[in-house]
């Protein structure tokens, strides 16, 4: 089965981190957001879509736009470098 076949599977309803993603799949993070990114096109003649939660600062509470697939080093805001990674899951389209 292809990776991109099984991230709809995986993420179906479950949200993910890009880090907990390539774990799962047993590849490298870089090809994953490559995929999330390819899914995020196809899905849009489908029934499902993907849902992006965004980087979050954990010390400030800044959100960073959904386009950022990685982790950002450093809150443009506070400048901490506590920042929860994005998170993407699959829902059905109601």
């Amino acid at each position: 089965m292809c990776i991109r076949d099984s991230l709809v599977t995986l993420l179906l309803n479950n949200p993910l981190g890009i880090t907990e993603i390539a774990r799962h799949m047993e590849v490298a993070p870089g090809e994953v957001a490559d995929d999330i990114e390819h899914l995020m096109k196809s899905l849009k003649h489908s029934e499902y879509r993907l849902v992006v939660t965004p980087a979050e600062c954990r010390k400030c509470g800044f959100a960073f736009h959904k386009d950022k697939f990685h982790r950002p080093g450093k809150c443009p805001q506070c400048h901490g470098n506590w920042i929860s990674e994005p998170m993407f899951e699959v829902r059905e389209k109601s």
